[in-house]
């Protein structure tokens, strides 16, 4: 600790305390969400202890159920999806009882008042106190016409010291397009203050999105290098091995840069070249990441082809089994032109940044599921061992993986063992789990205890949404006025063809894991 330093900058560290009594309520909580995600991180919380002692859950859908049919159901998502968490005994007996079910369309004024008046009920018998968390697990299509009904009808409370409170949790997309947003946000402000919004994207809640901050502010080693001095470029890179899976006609009115560009890859940029927030606090770190979209050159929408790739998977192979083209998946037009890759550089036009390219990538149907972010460094000078033929020299890289398994790996030249002098790249390798002896939270536990505890850190502000599809929109507009296909990729590919793929050339080239282990 510094001599002079403050309390508060002793005491400014992001703990999560147990949050206050509360009531959850799951718009939309017969869905796929529900069961894979939320309901495994609420009762992992609930075992963890970190759930309040007076809490409830209120699933609010259309299916035909009552509180014991949604238990039941829930339980039985829990065995698949949570196997590791005991489903008899006091532990889920406790956790069962919290769950209550309301049967109503989403948009059926008298559901809303029939919620109104469940909560208040569960407020006296569990002493509640009118706290409430919303949550929109629904199509998009809804968000805003909830957020309304919600105001409408009297279930908002006003958020401040002495009352009670009420936050919104909003999955993505949010909005479709800049304009889309910027409307949603407007609905949704009738209804409630920004700071009760909480805009999510699961990928701020993973522990290793998490740590790029750690690693960057807690280490002079990492933040030394981290500018445009020592690094040539970076690489984003979300790759999923899966198609459609039933979400084919969700997705080609999407494409995959509307689904996972505009939201999770931008976010990780942000977290990457962001400057050092002035505190961990919120809107500290907001800040940052809304600057660093700022800072973003815009895409020339006369150029666009120059910095920008679109890829589309047609029939081919992953681990061996015969994977169907997307034109022919259930859901996709037969003649669709929505792509299912896309690639682009981006520059970040700041002092740290300057001339550093980054590419970002996203596909379905790529060899293997990845999330990882690739800081390559300059090349060491054409002196010495680089002027040897025979030595394979490779530029040092610093490896950031987000999933499947959370982990940080330096690339490094190294001697090869023997007589003779041979240097090849070497891995250093630390792996999360394995590391700290633990399983990882999911990323969901995370975001859920943020949430009712009322830290925003995690959740995307209105300004870096709108911000974000500043950025893409041009894009969209661009392949939405040409005629011509995406460029083919075969399923089990990185994409397209190596000559229409940002980078092109060797020094700058797509790190692939599977080339790299080969190397």
């Amino acid at each position: 600790m510094a001599e002079g330093a403050s309390p508060v900058d002793r005491c400014d560290v992001l703990t999560i305390e147990r949050p206050d009594p509360c009531a959850l309520v799951l718009f939309g909580a017969t869905g796929d969400l529900t069961r894979r995600k939320l309901m495994p991180a609420l009762y992992s919380l609930a075992v963890q202890k970190l759930l309040p002692d007076r809490f409830a859950i209120v699933a609010f859908a259309r299916q035909d159920t009552d509180d014991a049919g949604f238990r039941a159901e829930i339980q039985n998502a829990l065995r698949t999806h949570a196997p590791s968490l005991p489903l008899a005994g006091e532990q889920w007996d406790g956790f069962a009882k919290r769950l209550h079910y309301l049967r109503s369309d989403l948009d059926d004024p008298r559901g809303y008042a029939a919620l109104k008046a469940l909560l208040e009920g569960l407020d006296r018998k569990e002493d509640l106190r009118g706290n409430r968390l919303f949550y929109l697990a629904t199509p998009p299509n809804y968000f805003g016409d909830i957020a309304q009904r919600l105001g409408s009808s009297g279930l908002v409370c006003p958020d401040g010291p002495g009352h009670c409170w009420s936050r919104l949790v909003v999955e993505k997309p949010f909005g479709y397009d800049l304009k889309s947003a910027r409307a949603l946000n407007a609905t949704i402000r009738e209804a409630f203050h920004e700071d009760q919004v909480y805009r999510i994207d699961h990928y701020l809640g993973k522990e290793t999105v998490q740590n790029i901050l750690v690693m960057r502010f807690a280490n002079r080693l990492f933040e030394l290098l981290w500018s445009h001095l020592y690094i040539d470029s970076v690489q984003i890179t979300v790759a999923e091995t899966l198609g459609m899976e039933g979400r084919g006609a969700y997705f080609d009115k999407s494409g995959i840069l509307r689904d996972v560009i505009q939201n999770h890859a931008l976010q990780l940029l942000t977290l990457t070249a962001m400057e050092p927030p002035v505190s961990l606090r919120a809107d500290a770190v907001r800040d940052e990441k809304v600057k660093v979209l700022r800072s973003l050159r815009a895409f020339d929408p006369a150029a666009i082809a120059l910095d920008v790739v679109r890829g589309q998977y047609v029939a081919g192979d992953i681990d061996g089994k015969p994977v169907q083209a997307y034109s022919e998946e259930e859901g996709v037009s037969a003649d669709t032109h929505t792509e299912t890759f896309a690639a682009l550089r981006f520059w970040v036009d700041n002092w740290r940044w300057a001339g550093v390219p980054f590419y970002v990538r996203a596909g379905k149907r790529l060899p293997t599921h990845l999330t990882e972010i690739v800081l390559q460094l300059k090349e060491v000078p054409d002196v010495l061992y680089a002027r040897m033929e025979c030595m394979d020299m490779h530029p040092n890289r610093l490896v950031i993986r987000v999933q499947p398994h959370e982990a940080v790996e330096i690339w490094m030249s190294a001697k090869r063992p023997g007589q003779a002098m041979r240097v090849q790249p070497v891995r250093m390798h630390f792996d999360y789990a394995e590391s700290f002896g633990k399983a990882i939270p999911s990323a969901y536990e995370h975001l859920l205890l943020n949430a009712m505890v009322g830290d925003t850190s995690l959740f995307a502000r209105h300004d870096e949404v709108e911000t974000a599809w500043e950025l893409v929109d041009p894009v969209l507009r661009a392949w939405h006025a040409d005629s011509r296909p995406p460029d083919p990729y075969f399923a089990g590919a990185w994409g397209p063809a190596p000559e229409h793929c940002l980078p092109c050339d060797n020094s700058r080239r797509w790190w692939n894991p599977d080339e790299v282990e080969a190397d």
